[in-house]
């Protein structure tokens, strides 16, 4: 679903200008470096709570040691898998989006219509992804 969202967005700014586009790929470089990082810093920072917790403090078996153990089940998946998938999104992003530039360079007339188009797919996937996607009742 949000690979559909980044796709869409990205074709939406490819046809609008090419100089706008170029900002759009800073920005996701930017944000995605200091996202990557944050993420495998609080998986780390997750990750040795839990071993502060078992070998210093010696308190396995508490409730302070449960909290660990449910945070190192976020944490592993944050600096193991998270974080390091971050790189080819930013690589497809850039890759694909120089090529929906060069093809929107190639039909002038055409720009601000695909533009619109798919500015209106990336906003109906993000609706569905904030209100579609919503556990509205909890089971008994």
């Amino acid at each position: 679903m949000s690979t559909t969202f980044l796709l869409s967005s990205t074709l939406a700014f490819a046809c609008i200008d090419s100089f706008l586009f170029i900002g759009y790929l800073i920005s996701i470089a930017l944000f995605g470096l200091f996202q990557a990082i944050f993420m495998a810093d609080a998986g780390g920072a997750w990750d040795n709570a839990k071993k502060i917790v078992e070998t210093e403090l010696r308190a396995k078996g508490t409730e302070l040691h449960a909290a660990c153990v449910v945070g190192d089940t976020v944490g592993d998946p944050f600096k193991d898998t998270s974080s390091v998938a971050m790189n080819p999104v930013i690589k497809f992003t850039t890759l694909f989006g120089l090529l929906a530039v060069e093809l929107a360079e190639g039909l002038p007339g055409m720009r601000l219509g695909l533009a619109a188009a798919f500015f209106v797919v990336s906003v109906i996937f993000v609706w569905r992804s904030f209100y579609k996607m919503r556990i509205t009742h909890v089971g008994d």
